[in-house]
């Protein structure tokens, strides 16, 4: 029951994230600018977050796949609070990464407990 609940929460929460770069949502654009990112540099994060919210939901029945797209889900968020911290960014803008890598890393742990 909690591993169906974080994936699904996970999965839900990086393919919103992921489709409103890859549509360039005006919020998306900003944050793109704001971190030294093209909108089109944005939109291949937006894929592989969509890429990482199908792996995440798909490991629930294939853990292999879970774990892989968990992995690079972290790897991805990694590099997202490298960027915020090189710009200097306070909590407020880093916490959504931090958040997300912690409920992230929650996944893998109880993904590779079953």
């Amino acid at each position: 029951m909690t591993l169906s609940v974080i994936a699904v929460g996970l999965a839900a929460m990086f393919a919103a994230l992921g489709s409103a770069k890859l549509a360039k949502a005006p919020s998306m654009v900003a944050r793109a600018e704001h971190v030294g990112f093209t909108a089109r540099e944005y939109q291949f994060i937006g894929a592989a977050e969509l890429a990482g919210a199908v792996g995440v939901a798909a490991g629930l029945w294939f853990t292999p796949l879970g774990l892989a797209a968990g992995a690079g889900l972290v790897v991805l968020l990694l590099g997202a609070l490298v960027t915020h911290a090189r710009r200097g960014d306070g909590l407020v803008e880093i916490a959504p990464a931090l958040l997300f890598a912690l409920a992230t890393l929650a996944y893998l742990v109880v993904l590779g407990t079953v």
